[in-house]
């Protein structure tokens, strides 16, 4: 499995610690987004795309984010924790990240190179990132248009909303007007 795309948005005027997010594209096929790019005591580091955590509220069972202090649906005040003392309880879940260290080295060290780039690139004129722009390649989208079909420069304006009967058809509406183009008209 190859890497084949990373994009890179960089986050200029953030005040913590997140520089940017990134997505990778495996095999051009496959597309992980919202991996983060953080600053570490170590350099910059790739957080994996990650969900909040929810329990359930003891009173009505609506989902809540753990530690709310309340519950969203009926106000009842939550418990303060699971009852584990051991250690911090866990408040988001990855929701892609590699299976082995391989795996994530070869994550982090693309990641963490295209960042690089991406830094010098922006200080270029006119720059642009490319992260929100279509994952779609100019060949996978060649191969999927039409060949042979071709669309007309202008297409015409779409009919009205009503339709005329022919002449001499009986009308269903009450009173049989068929010239009654007003709002509303032939509901009935």
């Amino acid at each position: 499995m190859d890497i084949t795309e990373v994009r890179v948005k960089l986050m200029e005027n953030s005040e913590d610690r997140l520089r940017a997010f990134c997505s990778i594209t495996f095999d051009s096929c496959f597309v992980i987004r919202d991996l983060k790019i953080i600053d570490g005591t170590n350099g910059p580091f790739v957080a994996m795309p990650s969900r909040k955590l929810t329990g359930h509220c003891n009173r009505c069972g609506h989902k809540n984010y753990l530690r709310a202090p309340f519950c969203n649906q009926c106000g009842t005040k939550q418990r303060g924790g699971s009852g584990d003392n051991d250690g911090p309880q866990k408040l988001y879940a990855d929701v892609a990240h590699p299976i082995n260290s391989e795996c994530r080295e070869q994550i982090q060290r693309h990641v963490i190179e295209e960042f690089e780039l991406e830094l010098q690139r922006a200080q270029q004129p006119g720059y642009r990132s490319r992260y929100d722009d279509d994952f779609d390649s100019e060949d996978v989208a060649a191969a999927a248009a039409p060949q042979a079909t071709e669309l007309p420069a202008k297409l015409p304006p779409p009919a009205p909303h009503f339709h005329q009967r022919p002449s001499g058809e009986a009308s269903s509406q009450r009173g049989g007007n068929d010239n009654d183009d007003s709002f509303g008209a032939g509901v009935f």
